[in-house]
Formats: structure tokens, sequence, C-alpha cells
């Protein structure tokens, strides 16, 4: 097994793989998820997207992986869109259980199958006020009017992910707690005294609901330990977000460091602009998928390195679909042998190596596919596309027009006359209206173009 390099945001460079666990195979890695108040975006799809196929290829390299994502299921923007719906005393439960819904089925319609556990912050309430209660003893947590909140100014690590020292609140790109009792403008909630009308849990920290950051550090020390190997997000969730996360669990725990490897996805912009509601460009992944198929979505991602910001555009979706339908009918033409080309899979795994370059390893997918002299093509292909989700080799279930039906049916009329001329102009009628039709020994297939 070739070496394996990732890019780690906090040494800013690349680093060679090698896991925290003792065995060196077992891998747990974290992704933040969505705060579940909202249809999930484009780009969560490019994150978990990504994500998905970064751990897949982990996979394909012999690792044995539990992915882990949180469901931020009580938050602010919950309870505001709760409270302008009037939906009542648990509106709020309502509001964030029909999104994590949405959300899940949107991430299945995806092709996203490798998380192995979607941990909403609800259910690690006793995690959380444990946390709290630790930061408090150790001197890093105090008490306002309106929450305990994390003194930034007794640990002097912090912005060592994000290489920003500032502890000022405008310092911050994300979701900064406002109160002026604080100590340091940028200090954030730990544990959130709750209001009239809004979601709480019974305490000795005093009757309230958790703050953003906390919930991941709960639920990772919960399910991981104090420490692990990767963890994964949007460029966005650096500062303050990940940066929270690295000060609550040192500070407890006293082991640095939280995260051997952080890995971040790269913006998506919409027609070069970023997007946004106020900008009209703000798409779903509901609406994206009514468009375009799992494949095309997936294709699309791929081609850019997660790193790198991607933009987003109906020409370079049209391109994905074309690209993913000319592999398809290439791949249809090949027969299976039995075989797995080695030497093509060594060329996949070297490319792909350096900090998961998707893009590379996809030149070596067209390579093979467009070989005509290579064994093994298809047992290979099958083994990259584990990796990608194309779902090269799966039947499409078309919808044939009952007009291009007759034009079959004519075709085969014609043909068994022996009126060869006449079939080929039917057959490319066929051709204008989208449609291919194949003469086999087992009858005539017909595949969208």
């Amino acid at each position: 097994m070739t070496n394996l390099y990732l890019f780690n945001t906090l040494s800013r460079k690349k680093e060679v793989f090698k896991p925290i666990d003792a065995t060196g195979k077992k891998v747990n890695i974290f992704v933040c998820g969505p705060t579940v108040y909202n249809y999930s975006h484009l780009g969560h799809a490019k994150t978990y997207v990504q994500f998905d196929m970064i751990v897949r290829y982990l996979k394909f390299k012999g690792y044995r992986i539990f992915y882990l994502q949180n469901i931020t299921d009580v938050d602010d923007k919950i309870i505001k869109r709760a409270r302008n719906e009037k939906l009542g005393e648990n509106g709020w439960k309502k509001i964030s259980e029909t999104y994590e819904k949405f959300y899940k089925e949107d991430m299945q319609n995806l092709g996203i199958i490798s998380v192995d556990k979607y941990a909403r912050a609800t259910d690690y309430i006793p995690e959380i006020i444990s946390q709290v209660r630790r930061l408090i003893k150790k001197g890093y947590a105090y008490k306002i009017s309106d929450g305990w909140y994390f003194d930034l100014s007794k640990d002097e690590d912090y912005g060592k992910l994000a290489r920003r020292k500032s502890l000022e609140a405008d310092d911050s790109v994300s979701r900064i707690d406002d109160n002026p009792e604080k100590r340091n403008a940028g200090d954030f909630c730990l544990w959130k005294f709750s209001k009239p009308g809004e979601p709480m849990w019974e305490s000795d920290l005093g009757d309230g609901r958790p703050g953003w950051h906390i919930e991941d550090t709960a639920i990772t020390e919960k399910e991981f330990g104090p420490q692990y190997a990767i963890h994964g997000g949007a460029t966005d969730l650096i500062f303050p977000h990940h940066e929270a996360e690295i000060a609550q669990m040192e500070s407890i725990s006293g082991k640095k460091p939280l995260v051997k490897y952080w890995m971040h996805t790269g913006f998506l912009n919409i027609n070069k602009e970023k997007m946004s509601k106020s900008k009209s460009n703000f798409k779903t992944i509901r609406e994206l998928l009514k468009i375009y198929s799992k494949e095309t979505i997936r294709y699309f991602f791929a081609s850019t390195n997660y790193r790198k910001p991607v933009d987003f555009s109906e020409e370079s979706l049209n391109d994905a679909k074309n690209s993913v339908s000319r592999l398809k009918n290439i791949i249809r033409e090949v027969k299976d042998d039995g075989k797995s080309n080695e030497k093509y899979l060594k060329e996949f795994e070297k490319e792909v190596d350096d900090d998961i370059n998707l893009p590379r390893g996809l030149a070596v997918l067209w390579k093979i596919a467009r070989d005509g002299k290579a064994h093994g093509k298809i047992g290979a292909i099958k083994k990259m596309d584990e990796v990608f989700g194309f779902d090269l080799f799966k039947e499409e279930k078309i919808k044939i027009p009952l007009e291009v039906k007759e034009l079959i049916e004519e075709r085969e009329k014609l043909r068994k006359e022996k009126k060869w001329v006449e079939a080929e102009v039917v057959r490319e009628r066929i051709r204008e209206r989208g449609f291919e039709v194949e003469d086999t020994s087992e009858g005539v297939k017909v595949r969208k173009i």
C-alpha cells in the first residue's frame, strides 16, 4: 500500500497519513453536520459528497472507518423559525425533526452511503453538561447573566488552527454570542440559560440548553474519546467553530492534539458569486435533484479537488451530465473478462494518494475506459467506481415516450421486411428524440442519449 498524503489545515502542509489507532488500520472521522431549520443547499452537497468520496477512498485503501456526523437539532435559528411559524411550545422539535428527515433524504438521494452514525445534539445533553462542569472546575468557564462562557484569555493556544489570535467578536465569520458582560469579546457560550418559551434542560448549571460549539466535542468525546484521527467540514467553520472545539476539548483533557488531521472543503459559488438568499441564487439540493441525477452531481464535485472552491453553473452541470453519459456508453461496450487490471488500480491509487486528488483519479478512470488493449477493465473500473459512486454499472430505468415506442415498432417492422434504408431513417428519427436503439442477440435495447 502506497503512502496517502493529506493536507492538514493545522500544519498548512501535506502530511503522510498515519492513524492514531495502534493497529494503524482503524480511523475515526467526524464531519460537522447541518443545523436542521431549512432545506439543505448546494454548499452542503459539495462538502458531504466530497467527504463521502474521501471516506470511500480510505476504505479503498483498506482502513476500517467509523464516520460520525452531528445534527444540530436545537439552536437559535431553529427556535426563531418555530416562533415565526407559531408552532407552539415544542415547535422547535417539529422544525428540527422535519428538516432532519429532509436532510437525510437528500443525502440518500445524493448517493451518500458512508456515514455510520448521525448524532443529534439533544441526545448528548448529559455529556454536554459534564463538559461544561469540567471546564468550570478547571477555571476555563465563567458565569454571566445569560449563561456559562469559555474564557479565551485562559487558552494560550487559541487561534492555532486558523492562525489568528484576535479575541474580537468581529474577527469571527460565523455565530458569535453577544453580551456586553463578557470578559473578552470573542468568548463563546457553553451553556445558555433558557428564556421563557424556549427549550430547556434541568441542570445544576442552571436550566438551559447547549451552546453551538460544545455539542461537537461532547459527541466526539463520547464516541471516540479525547483524541481522534480526522475532523472535516467546510472552510467557513475553521474560525471560530473548529477553533472553539480545540479550545474546549484540549482544555478538558489536557491532551493535544484533539484531532491529528483537519480537512476542509472549499466554497461553492453560483455563477462566480457567493450563494446567498439576498442575491436570489440560493439553490437547494432538492431543486437540483429535480434536474440532474446524483451521478451528474457527484461527477461535478469529483472534477475539482475538495480543498478548492468550485463554481456552479448550468453549463458545468451539463458538461458533467454529458461526461457521465459518455463514460457509461464506453463501458457498456466492454466485455467482462472476470479480471481486475492491477496496473491501472495502482496508477489510480498513486494519483488519489496525493491529498485525495479525485480529478486525477478521474483521469485514470477515463484512461482505462478508453484503452482498447487493457485487460481486466471492468473489474478495475468497478473498484474505482466504489470511490466515486457514479453507479456506472447500474441499469437505468428510462421512460420511453409513446411516440418513440411507435417509432421503434415501425423500425422493427421495416427490418423484418428487409427495408434497411427505411429502417435506418427511422433510427435517425429516434435519435433526434434523444434515444438510441441497439440490436443485440437478446433483442432491441433502448437507451437515453
